[in-house]
């Protein structure tokens, strides 16, 4: 699964100026140092434990659908799919309708070409890149959300996540699951035996990885057997080192990857791939590790696990939940550290789009912009939303609820991952690409060059010149 699925989309997402980046990034540092270390659950299947309030019984209206049946796809696998299924019972039991979960594969835009010209597409598709939202009203596959979901969407979201739904000034998308994508988890004994603390810069960042490195474990695990973890790791150096200006210009290949700035980025990404016996296992070894396994091999081991931190979202607290690792006690986290001027704040996201029109999926695609259904999974565990509507204290435990709630905070002050941006054959398609360069770069950081003309090749023609 592609757990940090985000739409590539062909229209800018809203600028913010460093400022409030900022801010967004200090009330996450906040929010992560204040929560505490005596949380008893962790990210996984919680079912009601430590769920605190839940959501009205009926915060939104739906219709009687007896009798209908609908189609989901998505890409999401093991207890992410588990816990999404239970927000599609739930609408089953309020409208009489019967919803089957249809597992897709990455790329999503090209398991659903072929359902369509089977003459099958499921009738609500969950895709991970706002790119993919346009790919799919380009081919005139997509369909406008109706005035219900429309109005449900604008009651819950900020303008920034309607937005990034949008296509040609028309509503497709129902940012359904969010990630907060600039955060480093760590394994809290093998921090209190290195004698290390949590890190606010880049230049911190590699002094603790050096204490980590001293004390007998690999600082870094590193999930490269997935591609889009390394897209994620990129966009966070880039975004504080380069500036959201032009992390806005890349996104849209309005300038060139053979710039100054992305060698930099790469350079600066060096330091950490590139140190011999800072990423767990090598570079061959990350390659041949996929990303929950990454994040289980940090917290797992006892006093020696493989890692002593992972960098990835939120989504992370479902893989250490099927430890025995405790959120908050040994698995804690600090926001990606600042290279330049600002900490990043890189977002992404799993959006509802309609494929089949009907009574049944408008009514499912309202259903999913509501609290209700983001507060069945966000108790769950491992979920985040971008609904502003969804009480917090149904989140399981501390560290996810303050990243919630500093999700929340910041509004629009967001930038969306770069790869989800970009056309699918360059930024989100396994073995190709930016996944397959950032591969391939991971196998030999010292190549910065080779590694900005590949890039550079691969997004013209992928954007079309």
């Amino acid at each position: 699964m592609r757990t940090s699925s985000t739409i590539r989309t062909g229209r800018t997402v809203k600028r913010t100026t460093r400022a409030a980046a900022t801010l967004a990034v200090a009330a996450l540092a906040l929010s992560l140092t204040a929560c505490g270390g005596d949380d008893d659950n962790g990210g996984g299947d919680n079912g009601d434990k430590g769920g605190g309030t839940k959501a009205p019984a009926s915060s939104v209206t739906l219709p009687k659908l007896d009798g209908e049946s609908l189609e989901v796809a998505a890409v999401w696998t093991g207890t992410e799919q588990k816990n999404f299924k239970q927000v599609l019972t739930e609408f089953e039991k309020r409208t009489g309708a019967k919803v089957t979960f249809v597992p897709a594969q990455d790329p999503i835009i090209n398991f659903l070409g072929s359902k369509i010209a089977g003459g099958a597409p499921p009738d609500v598709a969950m895709l991970p890149q706002p790119g993919a939202i346009k790919q799919a009203v380009d081919k005139g596959w997509a369909k406008p959300l109706g005035a219900e979901a429309t109005k449900e969407l604008g009651e819950n979201y900020s303008q920034g996540w309607q937005d990034i739904g949008k296509v040609g000034g028309k509503q497709y998308g129902v940012y359904y699951k969010a990630a907060n994508k600039s955060l480093i988890w760590y394994n809290a004994q093998v921090f209190e035996n290195a004698g290390a603390a949590e890190p606010k810069t880049w230049d911190e960042l590699l002094d603790t990885a050096q204490m980590v490195y001293d004390s007998g474990v690999a600082p870094f695990s590193v999930g490269g057997a997935d591609g889009w973890t390394l897209t994620d790791w990129f966009e966070n150096v880039y975004l504080s080192q380069a500036g959201p200006e032009k992390y806005d210009r890349l996104a849209q290949h309005e300038i060139k990857w053979t710039d100054p700035s992305v060698k930099e980025a790469l350079t600066t990404l060096a330091e950490i791939w590139g140190k011999k016996d800072f990423v767990a296992g090598g570079a061959s070894g990350a390659l041949q590790t996929e990303f929950p396994a990454s994040v289980t091999q940090t917290f797992t081991g006892g006093d020696q696990p493989k890692a002593g931190m992972v960098y990835e979202g939120d989504f992370a607290q479902v893989n250490i939940g099927e430890t025995k690792a405790k959120i908050g006690t040994d698995a804690k986290v600090f926001p990606f550290p600042a290279v330049g001027d600002t900490a990043p704040v890189v977002s992404g996201g799993d959006a509802a789009v309609i494929l089949k029109d009907s009574k049944a999926a408008q009514a499912l695609a309202t259903w999913l912009a509501s609290p209700d259904a983001a507060a069945i999974q966000a108790k769950l565990g491992g979920f985040l939303s971008p609904n502003k509507s969804i009480d917090s204290s149904v989140y399981p435990n501390e560290v996810q609820k303050k990243i919630a709630d500093a999700l929340i905070a910041a509004g629009d002050d967001f930038r969306f991952d770069m790869s989800d941006q970009a056309p699918q054959a360059f930024g989100g398609t396994p073995g190709k690409g930016e996944w397959k360069t950032l591969q391939d770069f991971l196998k030999n950081p010292k190549d910065v060059a080779g590694a900005q003309a590949k890039l550079e090749a691969d997004a013209a023609a992928a954007y079309g010149g």
